[in-house]
């Protein structure tokens, strides 16, 4: 039925017969000659029907949008004077010399030219299939596909093997819901859908397979934001005998030649990297958007011996932080702005957010200052700032005190936010590896100390002895890759002796019967000549999200969930009826 896509139309196939397949875009009437805009995945093209083809022209009269049609013509220049260069095709024109309409269509929900993504997203996702024939959104699936492959292409050419990994698995939580399906076969038992193939990625480093990839498909009951799904995708990577140096060189190299190769885009070789403690110091966030040149600076000791609790509090707590965040210019704000971002600050917990501004410093020193905390401050402590901070006349200098982690959230928000509002986000790609994490974090509740990435990652060689004396201290062999303040990928070396991993789950405080249950199988494989191993999964749909330039990963997926998890375009999740239900061996029970 076709000959060309409606995109591939230029000026060398003028004079050239051609047969298209497509959709009505826009149909014109300019004074008996009809214009049609077809579309395709690829373009759009202009075709004309004239007159002196009286039942082909009576047939483009009754057509509407989004019409599928099948027609064929002769390709020639567009008259001069009515190209458009702002189209592929615009230099030519499809004169219509034969019309089959296809199928007709209804008027659609909402117009499919460049005001479509004006429509509210619950209507979008609703009709998902017609917004999906946007240009717009079209680009972006045919960017998927082309980063998809070119990851694959990479992997298959360093000798990964794609191998898939079960979807109907066993429930071991790493630290979301699980999403669970019931046996039919197995009364009372379930299935997990996996939240990511960790383990059996690891199996397969036992198995003697070296190198594993997989596109995977992954699940996860959490609550949502513009970067979460419940089920989502991500490039899935495994490797025996490569220590974290080495494999981190490795994926950066993958991540280089995708950019030169998708965007035409150079990245910096080698990618930067900087441990944790110093990405959390510096810009309160282990995902550090290097574009934005505001930094975070202690000034804790200035403040011990400050008469205002408010500082000199979380100043003397082991757990408390007081820092500064200078704002070049930021002494044009107004009271309205700050307050602004004072209640902004306060979605992550702050309390309030303390400034001085800068009106004078360099000619009435103390006297050439403005804040409502000044009278509280000591003029060591002024100095003290004012040399740290490296303010100059015309800045304002924030200040954030609390528990640490309170301050490294709220800063480091507000330092994004006030890098997007003021103009000082800078343009370009800036990459980074996070290395040195801690080992373990203490739930804020229990006091239980918890896995920060998960159980299976290796800690550093050298405080094996420490894990039960100081577990604290001890540092793991894990890496994260960010982009322009997105983590992209997160990977470990793994743990590979048993020992290690049941001294771990018992630091965990997951006894060795609770072990056994849920990771027995995992146990039991590593006694049989287990390779040291790592890897790296890279969120595919972040990925996609960061290349093209949209805002939510629902805008690069195919057919997504609402913030709800649902789908509003199948209605799911939905009720299922009583025979269903009893051959599950289930019933419904409603919360009161």
């Amino acid at each position: 039925m076709r000959s060309h896509y409606c995109g591939e139309l230029e000026s060398g196939l003028i004079d050239r017969e051609v047969s298209l397949c497509g959709w009505v875009h826009r149909r014109r009437d300019h004074g008996g000659v009809i214009f049609i805009d077809l579309r395709d995945r690829s373009g759009l093209v202009q075709v004309v029907f004239d007159p002196d083809r009286a039942d082909i022209f009576a047939l483009a009269e009754q057509v509407r949008s989004e019409y599928v049609l099948a027609l064929s013509g002769r390709v020639r220049a567009r008259p001069e004077g009515t190209e458009n260069p702002d189209l592929p095709t615009g230099q030519v024109e499809v004169l219509g010399l034969s019309l089959q309409v296809l199928n007709a269509a209804e008027t659609p929900p909402f117009q499919l030219d460049e005001h479509g993504a004006d429509t509210s997203e619950e209507v979008r996702l609703r009709y998902r299939y017609i917004d999906l024939r946007r240009p717009e959104m079209q680009e972006r699936l045919r960017l998927r596909s082309r980063i998809t492959q070119t990851l694959r292409n990479f992997l298959d050419a360093h000798g990964f093997l794609d191998i898939e990994t079960p979807i109907l698995t066993k429930s071991t939580p790493e630290g979301a819901r699980d999403y669970l399906v019931p046996s039919r076969v197995h009364p009372g038992e379930f299935y997990a859908l996996p939240q990511s193939p960790q383990l059996f990625k690891q199996l397969l480093m036992m198995s003697g397979l070296d190198r594993y990839y997989q596109i995977a498909r992954c699940f996860r009951d959490e609550d949502l934001r513009a970067d979460r799904q419940p089920e989502f995708t991500q490039l899935d990577i495994e490797t025996s005998f490569l220590d974290e140096a080495q494999l981190t060189e490795l994926m950066e190299q993958m991540v280089r030649e995708l950019f030169a190769s998708v965007l035409e885009v150079a990245l910096p070789e080698p990618f930067p990297r900087m441990t944790y403690a110093e990405a959390v110091r510096r810009f309160g966030s282990d995902r550090p958007d290097l574009r934005v040149p505001l930094e975070l600076i202690d000034v804790a000791d200035l403040m011990g011996e400050v008469e205002f609790k408010v500082f000199a509090g979380p100043a003397a707590d082991p757990e408390g932080r007081v820092a500064a965040l200078r704002l070049p210019k930021g002494g044009a704000l107004t009271r309205k702005e700050i307050d602004d971002y004072t209640q902004f600050v306060g979605i992550y917990g702050a309390k309030g957010l303390a400034y001085i501004k800068v009106n004078d410093w360099s000619a009435k020193g103390r006297e050439g200052l403005q804040s409502p905390i000044l009278k509280f401050l000591p003029d060591s402590a002024v100095e003290g700032i004012m040399a740290r901070t490296g303010a100059e006349d015309g800045d304002l200098v924030f200040f954030g005190a609390d528990k640490a982690t309170v301050v490294n959230e709220a800063l480091g928000a507000l330092r994004v936010k006030l890098g997007q509002d003021r103009g000082l986000m800078e343009a370009g790609w800036r990459p980074l590896w996070v290395v040195d994490f801690p080992m373990f974090e203490k739930e804020p509740h229990t006091g239980r100390w918890m896995a920060l990435h998960h159980p299976f990652t290796a800690p550093k060689e050298a405080q094996l002895d420490q894990l039960e004396s100081d577990p604290g201290s001890c540092l793991s062999r894990a890496y994260d890759l960010v982009l322009n303040g997105t983590e992209l990928g997160g990977g470990s070396i793994r743990i590979h002796r048993e020992e290690v991993q049941r001294s771990i789950f018992r630091l965990l405080k997951i006894s060795d019967e609770d072990a056994n249950d849920r990771f027995g199988f995992l146990l039991n494989a590593l006694k049989y000549g287990c390779p040291p191993h790592g890897g790296i999964a890279f969120g595919l749909d972040r990925l996609v999200m960061l290349m093209t330039g949209s805002h939510s990963i629902r805008d690069v997926m195919a057919f997504p969930k609402t913030q709800t998890a649902s789908c509003l375009l199948t209605d799911a999740p939905s009720t299922v009826d009583e025979a269903q239900l009893k051959e599950l061996a289930l019933r419904i029970k409603l919360r009161a």
